[in-house]
C-alpha cells in the first residue's frame, strides 16, 4: 500500500475576493462595508460574536460574492485584517470544523495519533458533538472519543482568548464532555483552532465567560484533553498550522 503523505490540510478560499473597508455591523449576522469603487455593500457575517477589536470603521476586510444569486445579501465577509494590521483573521465560523474533518481523515494531526474519524456530528444524550472518533488498536482505555471544536478569533498580546461572547451552549458542551470522561467510557477533547497566526498559546477568557472557564478547568482537572491548533490565513485560503498550548488559570 502507498504511504499517506503527512501534510498540513488547506482549505481554499471560494472567491474572488473583493476588498473593502468595513462601515457597521447593524445586527450580528450583517455587516456594511465601502468597496473600492465607494458603493456600499451588505454582506453575511458568520461568526456571531464581538469581534470589537476586529470590525472597527475603515479596517480592511475581504468579500466574497454569495454563491447563491438569489440570496437577500449578495456578499459573504471571509477575511478581517487584524489590528495592527500584520495579519489575516478568518470569520467563517463554519471553517475549522472543515479543516480538522480533512485533518482527521488524512490522520494528520500528531496530538490525535491512533484515532481515526467515524462520523461527523455525533449525537450523545442531549448533545451532538462535533467529531466521533474511534481507536484503531488495541490497548487500554476507551475506544470512542467525543471531539469538540471551538473556533477562536480573538487575540491580546499574543494569546488566542475564548469565547469573545458567552457562550451557554459551548459551557455545556464542556461539562458534558466531562461527565462523559469520567464515566470511563469515551476519551474525550476540546480541540481550539486559531482562524490567524498571530497567537502562541490559547485561554479560556474568564473576564468575558467566567462559567466557561471554570468549566474548562473542571474539564481539565477530570482528563479531558485540551488540545489547540493555529491557522495559516492568506487571500488564498486557511492552513492548519502547528499545535499551540492551551493554558488554564488556576482556579482561586
Amino acid at each position: 500500500m502507498r504511504p499517506r503523505t503527512r501534510t498540513a490540510p488547506v482549505l481554499p478560499l471560494r472567491g474572488p475576493l473583493v476588498e473593502a473597508r468595513f462601515l457597521e455591523r447593524p445586527n450580528r449576522f450583517i455587516v456594511h462595508a465601502r468597496l473600492a469603487n465607494g458603493r456600499r455593500a451588505v454582506a453575511h457575517l458568520a461568526d456571531p460574536g464581538r469581534l470589537v477589536e476586529l470590525l472597527v470603521p475603515g479596517r480592511r476586510l475581504w468579500l466574497r460574492p454569495a454563491a447563491d444569486p438569489l440570496r437577500k445579501t449578495r456578499w459573504s465577509a471571509a477575511l478581517v485584517e487584524s489590528p495592527d494590521a500584520s495579519a489575516l483573521v478568518s470569520v467563517d465560523t463554519a471553517l475549522p470544523n472543515r479543516l480538522i474533518a480533512r485533518a482527521l481523515e488524512t490522520e494528520v494531526l500528531d496530538e490525535l495519533r491512533g484515532w481515526r474519524l467515524e462520523k461527523r456530528e455525533h449525537t450523545i444524550g442531549p448533545s451532538r458533538f462535533d467529531f466521533l472518533l474511534h481507536r484503531r488498536r488495541g490497548g487500554p482505555g476507551p475506544r470512542r472519543m467525543a471531539l469538540e471544536v471551538k473556533s477562536v478569533t480573538l487575540v491580546e498580546n499574543r494569546v488566542g482568548l475564548f469565547p469573545d461572547a458567552v457562550t451557554a451552549r459551548g459551557t455545556r458542551h464542556v461539562r458534558e464532555l466531562t461527565t462523559l470522561h469520567r464515566s470511563g467510557e469515551w476519551a474525550t477533547a476540546v480541540l481550539f483552532v486559531l482562524q490567524r497566526p498571530d497567537a502562541d498559546r490559547i485561554m479560556p477568557d474568564a473576564a468575558i465567560d467566567p462559567d466557561f472557564a471554570g468549566a474548562v478547568a473542571d474539564a481539565r482537572r477530570a482528563g479531558v484533553r485540551l488540545l489547540g491548533r493555529r491557522c495559516l490565513v492568506d487571500l488564498e485560503g486557511v492552513t492548519l498550522g502547528p499545535a499551540v498550548p492551551v493554558r488554564v488559570p488556576r482556579s482561586r
